[in-house]
């Protein structure tokens, strides 16, 4: 009697587990997806030449949120699935629900997980503290900032380095996703996706997780850059990559190409929100 307690117990324990990782997975997605959205829409209008775009990351899709019609309600929005989206993250790190193991391919993909849990979650306090008024979106240049703290430090240099280096692999698994197209099964496993719908979020999401890669390998080798020549000056973020990217041969059409392809990151952030999985089994 006792062990079909526990079975029962078990099982509703993953339930309340599935439900609450479905909810914090599908709105922090949308969130996510939001953000991307205007980063990519800011960059297309700057390539374009039209008034009123730039090149900036996420920070900066914040401040353009606060600028529009009801800006502190899409700001509370925005950062509160933010953070259900660093929860969700960080659960998946510290529980494994997923089973990706201790081994050192596991420890590192859990890692991963954490840091992706603990961006999010500031990303969401600079969307609270804009909304407050208090300007935590702004400010500055952060990668120029973090790499000048950081090369201050003992062995500084070194740790910049290996900072860019860690880009450098993200972006790399984000060419290989979208080469593999492994987020298929892994994100949309079980959902109703056939034919042309298929093919199109599988196209979009490609395109997504490419303009992303390109772009965190323009951010690793920049902060690589920095490191080497002890110069926190060289390094950029998100949208200080995109603005090399501009400055380019054929800039303005790169940068189209990349905007498009973030804003098909964005696509496939809110598709996913809706058709994706976000739990076990």
């Amino acid at each position: 009697m006792a062990t079909l307690t526990e079975h029962a117990r078990d099982g509703a324990r993953r339930a309340q587990d599935t439900d609450w990782m479905e909810i914090a997975g599908r709105a922090g997605s949308a969130a996510k997806g939001l953000v991307y959205a205007v980063v990519g829409a800011l960059a297309l209008m700057a390539a374009l030449g039209e008034s009123g775009g730039e090149t900036t990351g996420s920070k900066g899709a914040l401040r353009t949120l606060a600028q529009q019609p009801f800006g502190e309600v899409l700001l509370w929005v925005t950062g509160a699935g933010l953070v259900l989206y660093a929860l969700w993250r960080g659960f998946e790190a510290v529980a494994d629900p997923k089973g990706k193991g201790t081994d050192a391919m596991g420890i590192v993909k859990r890692v991963g997980l954490a840091i992706s849990g603990a961006l999010h979650g500031f990303l969401a306090w600079n969307a609270f503290n804009l909304a407050l008024g208090s300007g935590g979106g702004g400010g500055g240049d952060g990668a120029k900032t973090w790499s000048a703290r950081l090369m201050s430090a003992p062995f500084g240099q070194l740790l910049v380095g290996l900072v860019g280096l860690v880009v450098l692999v993200v972006a790399f698994n984000q060419l290989r996703i979208a080469w593999t197209a492994s987020f298929m099964k892994k994100d949309y496993r079980g959902a109703d996706l056939r034919g042309r719908v298929r093919r199109v979020v599988r196209g979009v999401a490609r395109a997504g997780y490419a303009a992303r890669g390109l772009v965190f390998t323009i951010v690793g080798s920049l902060v690589v850059i920095a490191a080497l020549e002890t110069d926190p000056n060289e390094a950029e973020g998100f949208g200080g990559a995109l603005t090399t990217l501009q400055q380019q041969a054929y800039g303005p059409w790169l940068l189209a190409l990349v905007a498009m392809g973030l804003v098909g990151y964005a696509a496939h952030c809110v598709t996913r929100s809706v058709k994706g999985t976000f739990h076990t089994g």
